[in-house]
C-alpha cells in the first residue's frame, strides 16, 4: 500500500529554525513509491520562503532533547508533530565530496493516521534504482529512495526501526550518490525517546 512521503518541506524549515543552518533540498508530501505524483524537489532560501511554500505553516519548536528537535506545524490546517536531528559524524568516499547538509525526520501525522514514520535528507541526488540502508546496533533496514529523500522500503518494519532508535545509542545511515559517491551519516540517538514522546503527546 502506498503511503504518503513525509512533509520535507517542513524539516528545511525546522532545520533552518533549530541550527540555522544553510537551506537544504526539500520536497512536498507526496505518495511513497508513487514516481507519477506531482511534488518536485525544490530549493528554500530562508524559513520565511520555506513557511510560505508550506501553507504559512511554520513550525514551532516543541522541545529539544539532546541531539533531537521535537516540533509542530499545521500545514494546509492539518497537524503535524516530528522529531529532528542532523548527523553527528559525516563522511563521504571519495572524501570531501560537497554536498548538502542531512538530516533524519520522524513524522507524526494523526489526519493520516500516520506514527513515526522515518525519513532521511541525505544532501544528494541519490542513485536511480539503488536503496539506502539504515543500520542500528547492527539491524539493518532497506530505504526507498528518491531524489534526496529515504524511506524505510517496509513499512512493516517501520515500528520494529523506531524501537530499536529508542533503545541504541546511534543510527548510521549509508546512501550512494547518483554520481556514485558514497556516504555514511551517523546520527546520536541522545534524546530521540524523549523527543518522540513529546511529539506522541503533542499529537495523538
Amino acid at each position: 500500500m502506498a503511503r504518503k512521503r513525509s512533509l520535507l518541506i517542513a524539516l528545511t524549515a525546522a532545520a533552518t529554525l533549530a541550527t540555522a543552518a544553510p537551506a537544504l533540498s526539500a520536497q512536498n508530501a507526496k505518495p511513497a513509491h508513487a514516481p507519477k505524483a506531482e511534488a518536485k524537489a525544490e530549493k528554500t532560501a530562508n524559513t520565511t520562503t520555506t513557511a510560505a511554500n508550506i501553507g504559512g505553516a511554520q513550525p514551532a519548536l516543541l522541545g529539544q532533547y539532546g541531539e533531537w528537535g521535537a516540533y509542530t506545524a499545521s500545514p494546509g490546517g492539518r497537524k503535524i508533530c516530528f522529531a529532528l536531528a542532523k548527523p553527528a559524524k559525516a563522511a563521504t568516499e571519495p572524501p570531501n565530496r560537497p554536498r548538502d547538509p542531512a538530516y533524519m525526520f520522524i513524522a507524526t501525522r494523526p489526519a493520516e493516521k500516520v506514527n513515526n514514520e522515518v525519513s532521511v535528507i541525505v544532501g544528494y541526488g541519490m542513485k536511480p534504482s539503488a536503496d539506502a540502508v539504515v543500520d542500528v546496533g547492527g539491524a539493518k533496514f532497506a530505504m526507498y529512495t528518491q531524489n534526496d529523500g529515504a524511506w524505510i522500503k517496509n513499512a512493516a518494519e517501520e515500528p520494529r526501526l523506531v524501537d530499536a532508535m529508542r533503545k541504541g545509542a546511534d543510527v548510521v545511515v549509508r546512501a550512494e550518490s547518483a554520481r556514485g559517491t558514497r556516504t555514511t551519516d551517523v546520527y546520536s540517538l541522545k534524546g530521540l525517546s524523549q523527543a518522540l514522546d513529546r511529539v506522541s503527546q503533542e499529537c495523538k
